[in-house]
């Protein structure tokens, strides 16, 4: 559980000289409305810069002429060749604005180059706290990279920063390995992350943050009617349901739940999932609960004035003689009954259980469940945005602010009353398909359903669907999990109050 990531270190830029084992220095550069370069780091440091390098960055940028822009994360590289020194290459680094969408962007480029790299990268572009965290943020997560070959592991840069923002480094680490430990957790095979042993997980995450856990399996899931439906279809990894809790000291504070859709591995059951290299990706559909189990070990390292508790509904929808069939009847927490349609929709029936116990024992403030729930997300969003649904405008509004502040972006879709009588059952409660009228919106439906057990508690649904996994490596993502939500989900509870 201790992951192998790109570090982050502090730099004595006050310094007369820089540390010996430098490989690359990053300086920013932008231009001007009338196309001339500006650099905004101090002239002392410039001067330090070219007497390392042995050039002259005013000459460098005249030679880099229009074929730079100096937009944000655009990189213009200068070799260096001094045999005195570990210093391979400065790079010039735009920009843009240098707001901080514009240092993200710079992180990402600077990221890219160095990925796979034992490099040691300086970075002078952040010079606020705030951009500091987002750069730093997004350099490490563009640089991520996990396998389990025998013959290589992989090798990780490392980003020195200014040490004047020495607390803002300190966030930004741990920004940067709860992340990273969700991608290693959701790209993972299913053969080494079964239920029970993703709980096991959670257990030794406790050991190291002010967390309690508690699992529950087997007859103690008699009240779990849409968990054991999915999970009981594969008896040698059976369900679990994992409650985290995080309990700081203080009076009056607000209470998140956030609900994980869990599923270890979905072949789609007796729906059995077509065409069948969908299923490859599918080690991934544990994705939400891999985000709330790092956002709250990440709060608690954060030390948040904010209680939350994580549910994760672990389950492996697997094809066997004991799967869940379409036209089962079963009975979620609570008592409400349910119409089974599609075994290949399983991920609703698992949260639904989560969503219903939340409300009866948990009373909370704010309740957030996240999941890789429909294809339908993607269409109307593509890769770059969550599908978020909520009646609650302050809520809606909060998670807008954090997804454009922390960069996992959502958008707003609408919850359509009219669609809800598609949920209708001859002979349950509901059916979960949302079949009995062919509205489509799969995604609208899905969510529709959930909300069917959250009574009156001030809830949201975010659908990761098409944000919770990339099919090449773009941005600060790589090709495989994301970990997207982490630091949504970090950014909105620390703003809580």
């Amino acid at each position: 559980m201790n992951p192998q990531t790109t570090q982050l270190a502090e730099c004595d830029l006050a310094s007369s000289k820089f540390p010996k084992d430098l490989t690359h220095i990053a300086v920013p550069v932008t231009k001007t409305d009338d196309g001339k370069f500006k650099l905004a780091t101090p002239k002392s440091l410039l001067t330090l810069i070219e007497k390392s390098g042995a050039i002259s960055i005013n000459d460098e940028l005249d030679k880099a002429g229009e074929k730079f822009a100096a937009k944000a994360g655009e990189i213009w590289e200068v070799p260096l060749l001094i045999k005195s020194s570990k210093l391979t290459r400065i790079y010039l680094v735009g920009v843009g604005s240098g707001d901080e969408n514009d240092l993200r962007k710079a992180g990402i480029g600077i990221g890219r180059r160095v990925r796979g790299e034992a490099a040691k990268v300086l970075s002078l572009c952040p010079t606020n706290k705030k951009n500091l965290i987002t750069h730093s943020v997004a350099f490490a997560l563009s640089t991520y990279l996990w396998n389990v070959k025998t013959s290589s592991k992989p090798t990780f840069p490392t980003l020195l920063l200014s040490d004047a923002f020495s607390d803002e480094i300190s966030h930004a680490k741990i920004l940067v390995e709860a992340t990273w430990m969700a991608r290693d957790l959701i790209h993972t095979p299913s053969n080494m992350k079964s239920p029970a042993e993703i709980a096991e997980r959670a257990r030794t995450l406790a050991k190291r943050a002010p967390l309690k856990v508690s699992v529950r399996s087997g007859r103690e899931l008699s009240e779990f009617g849409g968990l054991r439906a999915v999970g009981n279809s594969s008896k040698e990894h059976p369900p679990r349901f994992v409650e985290v809790t995080y309990s700081p000291k203080g009076r009056s504070l607000p209470h998140v739940v956030l609900v994980g859709k869990g599923i270890t591995f979905d072949t789609g059951g007796v729906s059995l999932k077509r065409p069948y290299d969908l299923m490859t990706a599918m080690k991934s559909d544990m994705a939400g609960a891999a985000t709330v189990l790092m956002a709250i070990y990440a709060a608690a390292r954060l030390g948040l004035k904010v209680k939350v508790t994580a549910l994760l509904m672990l389950a492996e929808n697997a094809l066997s003689g004991t799967a869940q069939r379409p036209s089962d009847v079963i009975t979620h927490f609570g008592g409400t009954t349910v119409e089974v349609i599609n075994t290949d929709a399983e991920g609703r029936l698992v949260l639904a259980d989560g969503l219903a116990y939340a409300v009866k024992n948990l009373k909370p403030d704010y309740l957030i469940d996240i999941a890789t729930l429909t294809g339908s997300a993607t269409l109307g969003l593509g890769k770059q945005y969550a599908a978020l649904y909520s009646r609650d405008l302050k809520l809606i509004n909060q998670l807008k602010e954090a997804g454009e502040q922390s960069g996992d972006r959502v958008w707003h879709m609408p919850l359509v009353d009219d669609y809800v009588t598609a949920l209708d059952s001859d002979i349950a409660d509901l059916n979960h398909t949302a079949d009995k009228y062919n509205f489509n919106g799969g995604s609208i439906t899905a969510a529709l359903f959930l909300e069917q057990f959250v009574d009156k508690a001030t809830w949201a649904h975010l659908d990761i669907a098409g944000v919770g996994r990339a099919e090449t490596d773009a941005g600060e993502n790589p090709k495989g999990g994301t970990g997207w939500g982490v630091r949504l989900l970090l950014q909105w509870i620390g703003s809580l109050k």
